[in-house]
């Protein structure tokens, strides 16, 4: 490839790759994945769905069995890490210890022979990036997690390369800081332009900060898209029921989704209108959320039953064993392919 043509290039691309460990099942299965500059893209599964292995392999710590890697159109598959334009950042920081916050970071440069005036220039830059320049003599051991999240996040960033790889990073964080820090990621991502590409299990945490998602289930990948896209039309029953709360329904052969806030709690006479279905049953279960109350409803046999998420203020009188009709429109109902 041309360098005019690799300026064009995406970011990452993935052909055919799979990998296996020693005589057990293979953990990818001839995984295809393109990934574009600029993006922040996330790898979603539940663990052993293989979202860690590739992202391993993009980075260079593994090689695949077959298939092959490239970077902004460079094939690298072969390539050990230190040789690729990337840089990793891994949920326990991995910082040293011995070293000042200032140190940490520069120290990939400093390996690397970058004269120590450009060294600490850099270094100072990277760390007001995550608001820390007014620290950077302390040692890892005087800061808070997200602290020192944020020193590896700035160790990340500080050689400028095309491409970040996160492996769960937030993963040791408490919720509300693991929040903060994902409105941070994204703005710092938008801000320098690097292409991220970020692994979770965390469905929420990929639909707020995911330009879009590939979502992983024993060694494939389900479906790739925005987070409304697969939200709202989900591949299949796996990727509906991973991606949000949900309903699934058999209905004329076929499985169809109700997401819970479509579907509303009415008296059991309510009278149905042609655009409208619906599930007469007892509420079985009522959990208080805040803004919203979950509710679900199952026919008095216990044969079907659906979960409602209703805004708190319409929930009050509902109580367990209640008759009611659970109501949605037609329209919301999305057919799942098989």
């Amino acid at each position: 490839m041309t360098d005019e043509s690799s300026l064009h290039a995406p970011a990452v691309s993935l052909t055919a790759l799979t990998k296996s460990y020693g005589h057990g099942k293979p953990v990818l299965k001839g995984i295809d994945l393109t990934i574009q500059r600029g993006e922040f893209f996330t790898m979603l599964g539940p663990s052993g769905s293989g979202k860690t292995t590739t992202l391993r392999l993009i980075g260079g710590f593994e090689l695949p069995d077959s298939g092959e890697v490239f970077l902004n159109g460079v094939k690298v598959t072969r390539l050990p890490p230190y040789r690729r334009d990337v840089n990793t950042m891994f949920q326990d920081y991995a910082l040293f210890p011995h070293m000042s916050l200032q140190d940490n970071v520069a120290y990939g440069m400093k390996i690397r022979g970058v004269d120590k005036a450009e060294r600490t220039e850099r270094a100072t830059k990277a760390l007001a990036m995550v608001h820390l320049e007014a620290v950077g003599d302390r040692r890892p051991s005087q800061l808070s997690g997200g602290q020192r999240q944020r020193v590896a996040l700035a160790r990340a960033l500080v050689n400028e390369p095309s491409l970040i790889l996160l492996d769960e990073p937030l993963g040791a964080l408490d919720l509300k800081l693991r929040r903060e820090m994902q409105v941070e990621l994204k703005k710092i991502q938008k801000q320098t332009g690097i292409t991220f590409v970020y692994v979770t299990h965390d469905q929420e945490e990929a639909l707020s900060m995911s330009d879009r998602i590939a979502v992983f289930s024993e060694g494939v990948i389900e479906q790739i898209g925005t987070p409304e896209e697969l939200y709202e039309r989900p591949a299949s029953g796996f990727v509906a029921r991973f991606i949000g709360s949900s309903n699934i329904l058999n209905e004329s052969g076929g499985e169809i989704l109700l997401r819970p806030e479509d579907i509303r709690l009415e008296t059991q006479d309510y009278a149905l209108t042609s655009d409208e279905a619906g599930l007469s049953g007892l509420v079985q279960e009522i959990s208080y959320l805040g803004p919203v109350t979950r509710c679900r409803v199952a026919t008095t046999d216990g044969d079907r039953s659906v979960t409602a998420m209703v805004p708190s203020r319409q929930a009050r009188g509902l109580d367990e064993n209640m008759a009611v009709r659970a109501v949605w429109s037609k329209e919301s109902a999305y057919p799942l392919s098989s």
